[in-house]
């Protein structure tokens, strides 16, 4: 267990007064945990200190070679005021794998846990009230060695902060527009597509970019090697539901594991739908698109949970789903998951983590 040393601010910053405004990733909470890593000592010196910037060398490695990599969570305050969390073990073993991709030395699960729920009780008042908001919680690994050379550092900083969210459907869940990108990649195997690492998103912006030029939400990628099968969206996993048979990709090196999507599948199967998770040409869900075939498209991740998908667009083709609303299956997948996150409904799966009363 961490022995976390706790500096609390002597000048708190002023909360939000209206939680209707909050957005997202715009204002961040008092505090930050921090932990160090050398090669003689290990990760040492867990401490909570006030939010403040970091003081980097111009030739730190992290600007010039990007050795680093982040996991994306939430925390959610109940009816009954608790604060909780929502399989934080998944994101503690993910940043597992990307740090043993990424040559970082690995956080130990049960320390990066602790990390996270010491970190949200002492900033427990900033986990907002209202009806959908959330406490989004960004905890990241940079390499901090100085000087110039293409090799893994020796020294690393482990930090996280947390930044009041606002409900990501404030005027109801909006089905998107997703353009199916066939010119650039976002993965390949052998490189780091599975990993939650900024030089995969980095990667993504100008392909997003020229997506939302047209009208689009979200970039479609396809596989890297025959630009055929699809993989993900943006920053979400893709669920097709043709037939009544829901197809994803698989994980297997070039599609982030997302705990959304993992959660997903495990109440699908639950309600007795066949799961699929393996290669699916785009050519051939436009075609059921084209013949009433395509029930639902949903995207999954933490921000939006369940993103629901009106329309893609490949070449000069396009399909559109359903009747441009959201369908059944994707809302009650959304009622399910948020409903636990929020505490509305019972965790019959084991999967919330209780921190603290608010």
């Amino acid at each position: 267990m961490l022995d976390i040393k706790i500096t609390k601010t002597t000048t708190p910053k002023e909360k939000p007064a209206d939680e209707s405004k909050l957005g997202f990733g715009k204002k961040f909470t008092d505090h930050m945990f921090l932990m160090d890593y050398s090669a003689d000592q290990g990760w040492h010196d867990p401490r909570i200190v006030p939010y403040a910037p970091f003081n980097l060398d111009p030739a730190c490695v992290i600007f010039h070679y990007a050795q680093e990599l982040f996991e994306g969570m939430k925390a959610y305050r109940t009816a009954d005021n608790q604060i909780q969390l929502f399989r934080p073990e998944c994101n503690a073993k993910r940043m597992q794998d990307s740090s043993d991709r990424m040559c970082v030395p690995q956080v130990p699960v049960e320390d990066f846990i602790q990390a996270v729920k010491t970190l949200v009780e002492v900033d427990k008042d900033w986990v907002p009230h209202s009806e959908g908001t959330s406490l989004y919680i960004r905890p990241f690994v940079f390499a901090t060695d100085v000087g110039m050379g293409v090799h893994a550092s020796l020294n690393y900083t482990f930090c996280i902060i947390c930044a009041p969210s606002g409900a990501y459907y404030a005027e109801g869940i909006d089905p998107v527009r997703i353009y199916v990108e066939d010119e650039f990649i976002r993965a390949a195997p052998g490189l780091t597509g599975f990993t939650k690492c900024g030089g995969n998103y980095a990667a993504s912006i100008k392909a997003g970019d020229l997506a939302a030029k047209k009208g689009f939400a979200q970039v479609l990628w396809l596989d890297g090697v025959e630009k055929k099968y699809v993989e993900e969206v943006g920053a979400m996993n893709i669920f097709f539901m043709i037939d009544q048979k829901v197809y994803t990709a698989a994980c297997v090196g070039t599609v982030l594991p997302g705990v959304t999507r993992r959660s997903c599948i495990e109440l699908l199967r639950d309600w007795g739908y066949e799961v699929i998770e393996g290669k699916l040409a785009i050519e051939d869900i436009m075609k059921a698109g084209h013949e009433g075939r395509l029930n639902e498209v949903f995207g999954t991740g933490t921000a939006a949970v369940v993103s629901p998908v009106k329309e893609l667009s490949w070449k000069d083709d396009q399909v559109f789903i359903g009747d441009g609303k959201i369908g059944p299956v994707t809302q009650k997948l959304y009622d399910t998951l948020t409903g636990i996150q929020w505490g509305r409904l019972p965790d019959s799966k084991g999967w919330v983590v209780p921190v603290c009363k608010g």
